[in-house]
């Protein structure tokens, strides 16, 4: 699911009579250093399970803008992403119908199985990044934060 996105700089000269001033930016070490690291691996030992999301913006976009752990419950969680799952799935199966560069792997979740607080959240609000950034709808909700 990687994008390439070309942007054009365009130099901008700006003169002033001004002496320059030196500013510092207080930095938010976590954001800055998710940045950096844009994998997600989720994992759950007990089950043996695992999941990797390679998505540029995502770790950055969990931090700040997802609401934080324990605002849903792990009901809320596994019932959406069951209708998730299944919808995504449906569309990795119609590749003429939808974009495979978005949907290329199908996903292994099987509602009943208890994968965890963690994998639920994460896979949650990946659903919901995704959903958000590609302006695609996989279920009967509204995606919002």
């Amino acid at each position: 699911m990687k994008k390439l996105f070309y942007i054009l700089l365009i130099p901008v000269f700006v003169f002033s009579c001004n002496t320059p001033k030196t500013t510092t930016e207080k930095k938010d070490e976590r954001l800055a250093n998710v940045k950096q690291n844009d994998t997600v691996t989720i994992v759950n030992d007990e089950l043996e399970y695992q999941i990797i999301i390679i998505e540029p913006g995502f770790n950055t976009w969990l931090i700040s803008r997802a609401q934080p752990e324990g605002y849903y419950s792990q009901q809320f969680l596994e019932n959406r992403n069951s209708i998730y799952v299944t919808e995504w799935n449906q569309r990795v199966q119609q590749p003429l119908r939808f974009d495979p560069s978005l949907y290329e792997l199908p996903i292994d979740y099987q509602y009943g199985i208890d994968y965890g607080y963690e994998v639920n959240y994460k896979l949650y609000n990946y659903f919901i990044y995704f959903q958000i950034t590609y302006k695609q709808r996989l279920g009967p909700f509204v995606p919002r934060i």
